[in-house]
Order: structure tokens, then C-alpha cells, then sequence
């Protein structure tokens, strides 16, 4: 026991001092992008999140994308509209790991529940995660870009996916991580994130569960049915903002960073950093995933989290 005491100690303190050597109070804010050289070394090498702003002013989306204009566009396409009872795709509920339902519909009829037209049990998303800019909403591309010339340019690379986001408030994105440098661009509303660098893994709790979808009944209700035969999938347990403190102590060392990014602002969200995400009601945003550098910082990290689940087996 004095051996696994020993290394959450260490553990806790390469945490803590890692957060005080790297991170600020809050996130640092840059009015327009930089040079590419200049934007990796300070931001990407370094795995340091920034908002950059007057990034997109060019882009049409910013006065075009109404939505009287989306319904005029692509009203009529049928899209990929993420359905859950609750808000919580891709979240830990019960003892399952819950995706939502995803239900094709007409662009159309999706924006009739968003603007209160019509009332449908659950909350509805579009969210699917598949570069569905360029799958589902191919027209509305040239009102944006195809990927951000700067940091293609930084990474030498295209982006792996560019998604387009649209949804009620109630709709929250469960704190995760992803293997992207993440640019998200938020056309119209708010998106509020809550972020947890690299660093603060040995704190943050991973527990496996069943994986499930939602199904919803002819009477509007909604079931929970069991992906057969599927792996259990490692997710995050915690609601970061309502923490249950008895059942995972630790994450009270932490004080997570906040930002709320407004209507033509661009969040750089580095890779591996873990984020909670909520939204104004009708908020349009669209992310580019450029895939990340499996290079050193990969490897630490994945000693982190190998260290990480050995001390909590103990």
C-alpha cells in the first residue's frame, strides 16, 4: 500500500505542476490568426488552447445562415438528427454507455422542433460526427471553407472531418477527449465549454460500461436497448458540473477552465484535452478535425493514463 500511496503522490504532483508550468487562469485570446510557423510553435507544440478572433470574418455563413436560409438550402435534404431523452448523447447513464438514437428526417422538420413549430418527445441534435459538412450539407460548404488554409498549412495536412453542429439548449455534450486538433467556429449563439488539460487525467475517473442506444416507442417513450455482443467502452462517469465529490474525491483538486465562445469566434482546442460542452438554443457551429501527431506527447500521455488505471485497480 505505501508503494501505490507513493506513486499517487507522484502522480498528483506531476499533475499539479504541469497545470501551474502551462496553463493560465483562463484561456488567452488572439485577435486574428497567426503566421503557420508562429501558431504551432506557440499554441500546437505546446498543446496550449486559444480563441482566436476575426478568423472567419470572410466566410458568407457569418450574415447567410439564417433559418429561413438552412430551410431554403437544404430544407428538403433528409439528415442525420441525434435523439435522446435527456440531452446526453454519447453519455454514461445508469450502468450503460448510451449513444443516441439517430433518426433521418428532412432538414425541414428538424428545424420546425427547434423553432417550437412542433413538439416531438426528447431533445434533438444535429451532431453526427462523420464530417457530415461535407456528407449531409455538401451546399452549404462555400458559405464556409473546406479546411482553414493556416493550419492546414501548419499541421501538412487536410482535415479528417468538418462537422456541422445545430441544436436545442438541452442538448450537452458529456466530457470526453478526442485525437484532433480541434478548430470549432461558432456561426451564431454560444457554446460554452469546460476544459481539463492532458495533465489532469490521474483525477479525472474512467469506468467501463455496456454500450446501448436509445429507442424511442410508438408512445414517445424512450428505452434503453444493449448493443449485443459489443465491447464495453471506457468513458468518464463524472458530470463535471455537478461532481458527486464522495464518489470520486480526487477531481476536487482540480479547477477546470471555462470560456464561452461567441458568434464568430474560433476556439483552438488542442488534442487530448478533455471538454464538456453546452449550447445556446439554435447555435450554429462548425469544427475542423485535423488528426493529431502521434509523436512524444502521445506516448507521455499514454503512460499517464496506463499509470493512471494500474494505481485505480489498486
Amino acid at each position: 500500500m505505501a508503494e501505490v500511496e507513493s506513486v499517487r503522490r507522484c502522480l498528483r504532483d506531476f499533475s499539479l505542476e504541469a497545470r501551474e508550468l502551462s496553463i493560465t487562469e483562463s484561456l488567452p485570446y488572439l485577435n486574428g490568426p497567426q503566421k503557420p510557423l508562429q501558431f504551432y510553435r506557440e499554441w500546437i507544440c505546446p498543446n496550449r488552447p486559444c480563441i482566436i478572433r476575426n478568423a472567419f470574418n470572410h466566410w458568407p455563413a457569418l450574415e447567410k445562415w439564417t433559418f429561413s436560409y438552412l430551410r431554403q438550402v437544404v430544407g428538403s435534404r433528409d439528415v442525420s438528427v441525434a435523439v435522446t431523452p435527456n440531452g446526453y448523447a454519447d453519455a454514461v447513464y445508469g450502468d450503460r454507455f448510451v449513444m443516441p438514437e439517430e433518426r433521418r428526417m428532412t432538414f425541414s422538420s428538424f428545424l420546425d422542433i427547434v423553432e417550437k413549430k412542433v413538439t416531438r418527445p426528447g431533445v434533438f441534435y444535429v451532431q453526427k460526427q462523420c464530417s457530415n459538412l461535407t456528407e449531409e450539407f455538401s451546399q452549404l460548404i462555400d458559405d464556409v471553407e473546406p479546411d482553414i488554409p493556416w493550419m492546414t498549412e501548419a499541421l501538412g495536412k487536410k482535415p479528417d472531418a468538418v462537422n456541422f453542429w445545430l441544436g436545442e439548449s438541452a442538448a450537452v455534450t458529456s466530457m470526453h477527449k478526442d485525437h484532433y486538433e480541434n478548430l470549432y467556429c461558432v456561426i451564431s449563439g454560444e457554446k460554452h465549454f469546460l476544459l481539463h488539460p492532458p495533465s489532469d487525467r490521474p483525477f479525472i475517473p474512467y469506468e467501463l460500461y455496456t454500450p446501448a442506444t436509445y429507442s424511442v416507442s410508438e408512445d414517445g417513450s424512450f428505452q434503453v436497448i444493449d448493443e449485443m455482443a459489443a465491447e464495453q467502452v471506457p468513458w468518464i462517469p463524472l458530470d463535471p458540473l455537478n461532481p458527486d465529490l464522495q464518489r470520486h474525491p480526487s477531481y476536487a483538486q482540480l479547477k477546470p477552465l471555462r470560456c464561452t465562445l461567441k458568434a464568430g469566434e474560433m476556439l483552438y482546442l488542442p488534442s487530448l484535452w478533455f471538454h464538456h460542452v453546452q449550447q445556446s438554443h439554435g447555435c450554429i457551429a462548425v469544427n475542423y478535425w485535423y488528426d493529431m501527431d502521434f509523436d512524444i506527447k502521445y506516448s507521455y500521455f499514454q503512460l499517464l493514463e496506463s499509470l493512471s488505471k494500474t494505481v485505480g485497480h489498486l
